[in-house]
Order: structure tokens, then sequence, then C-alpha cells
């Protein structure tokens, strides 16, 4: 499948579209920034990554809709601290101008966050992005403890790149979330790419804790196929996870078509239910999208 084709793929699944929990769109100087870093991808993750989309942000936008993705997000995150604030306000200022696609907030552990998070909330965010690998924290640093009370509170689903993939981090894996979780077993959390590699691991906390999902970022596909293969028994669990597999494809910072995402999920063969709860009905629910 090419991505011309990707409208009469949904089409014949009777959707009205996509929506995609997990795109990025970022200030122009942090988007540059991350595209300089995946042009080294060699020297980091030992395989080149080269960005399919390295495109002006209204060229990007056209594309996706264009695609069919009626709702997305503009998943921002820090490295370090004093930036999450600017971002979430950037990102704010991003959604209000651009009507398809939803408020998006983040954080860093640091003495402001719980405040910054709240005014988010406040002003009307409607999902957050952790990266804990990205950030290099720990997701149980105290200085967070408040962040993530509140988001449960507030039901808005945050997504969290926890996995070891593409390379692991100081945090990173099923144990330090979950340990969040059991510390805040009603928090709506999406794990970002399933939590690669070690998706079983990530699946099993979608069991135990009612409110967590897995978004379907790269999984599946030929590129992640190469570095972190799933075992048939683990595509047969995500079949069995329902409602709480959302459709997630990291554009634009993919190093192949948007297509490759929707026909890694297509070869999964778990059937044209799966697909539609997938690509619509789970995603509309938890984003509350008519």
């Amino acid at each position: 499948m090419n991505d011309a084709d990707i409208p009469a793929w949904w089409q014949r699944l009777g959707l009205p579209g996509l929506i995609d929990i997990h795109t990025h769109f970022m200030p122009k100087p942090v988007m540059d920034a991350v595209w300089r870093f995946f042009e080294s991808a060699q020297r980091h993750y030992g395989r080149a990554w080269p960005v399919y989309y390295p495109l002006p942000e209204d060229e990007r936008l056209a594309l996706l809709r264009g695609f069919g993705v009626r709702t997305f997000t503009a998943l921002v995150y820090p490295h370090k601290p004093g930036m999450a604030q600017w971002l979430s306000e950037w990102a704010r200022e991003f959604a209000a101008r651009t009507p398809d696609c939803l408020s998006t907030g983040t954080f860093y552990p640091e003495p402001s966050a719980a405040g910054y998070v709240r005014a988010a909330l406040d002003a009307g965010t409607r999902v957050f992005k952790a990266h804990v690998q990205v950030g290099g924290y720990d997701p149980r640093d105290e200085l967070l403890d408040d962040v993530w009370g509140q988001l449960a509170e507030a039901q808005v689903p945050v997504v969290v790149h926890c996995g070891d993939g593409p390379i692991p981090g100081n945090h990173t894996g099923a144990g330090p979330f979950g340990e969040v979780l059991e510390a805040h077993p009603r928090l709506t959390a999406v794990i970002a790419h399933a939590g690669m590699p070690d998706v079983d691991a990530h699946i099993a906390l979608a069991r135990r804790f009612t409110n967590v999902h897995l978004d379907t970022t790269m999984v599946g596909t030929r590129f992640a196929e190469a570095m972190m293969p799933l075992a048939p028994n683990t595509v047969a669990a995500l079949g069995d996870l329902g409602e709480r597999v959302l459709l997630g494809t990291d554009f634009p910072n993919i190093p192949y078509a948007y297509a490759e995402q929707l026909d890694a999920l297509d070869r999964f063969g778990l059937g044209d239910d799966w697909l539609r709860a997938v690509c619509w009905h789970n995603p509309a629910r938890l984003l509350h999208v008519d």
C-alpha cells in the first residue's frame, strides 16, 4: 500500500477517517533539532533513520489531512528542565489555530511541574506526553507524584514512552512506570510503541490496570521488525486487548511512508473489526471525539 491508497483503505473499513494519537508537531527549532538527531541515528541506534517527511509544517498538515486523519496530536517533550512549560504553551497555541489537532501538554520532574500541568488542564489540554527515555528521568520522581495524581483525577490520557526501544534509557522498561501505576491506578496511560521491545510486559500492565492502553507506533512495521520482531502470541495478545489498542504512527519522524503502519496492522490478520476499533472507535472513545 502507498500513501495514495490510504483513503481507500479506511473507506473499505467503513470508517469516516483515522484518528492518530501519536503525531509530532513542535516549534521549528525543536523539530529541526529532532531531525538532526535522526540524521545521526547510525551513531545512536546502529542503523540509519531517514525522516520520511522533513517538510514545512503546512505541508505536513496537508499530508495528514489528505490521508484522512481527522484528529491528531502535537506531542512535545522536554529533554531538560525549563522546557516543558513553554512547549506546552506552544502546543496549546498550535491547537488553537489547528482545529483538528488536540491540545497537548508535557512535563518534566521540576518544582514547577505541578503548577504548569494544573494550568494546562485548566486551559483544556486533552492529552499529555511523557518521554522517559529522551527526558532521562525516573517517572517515580517525587516531583512528578502530584502531576500523575492530577492526570489520574482529570482522566486525561498521557502518552508515555517508557519502553526500552530503540535503545534502553536509565529508567525505561515496564518496571519503573509500573510502580507509577501502582501508586496511581486510575491513571489513563497510553504506552507509546506498545512498549517495544518488551511488548508482553506492557500488555501485562494493560491487563492489570484497566485505564492502560497501548499505541501502535512503529509496531509491526518492517523497520521495527528488523530490530524488535513480535512473536505470534504477542500479536494475538494485541488482538485480545480489544478496545485498548490505539492507532499511533510517529508522523513525521518515521523512516518510511505513513501507509506502512496501516499495512503492518493489516498484516497482523486480526480482522476488520479490530482495525476499525484501533483506527477510529478506540481513540474516539478515549479522546472524546465525535
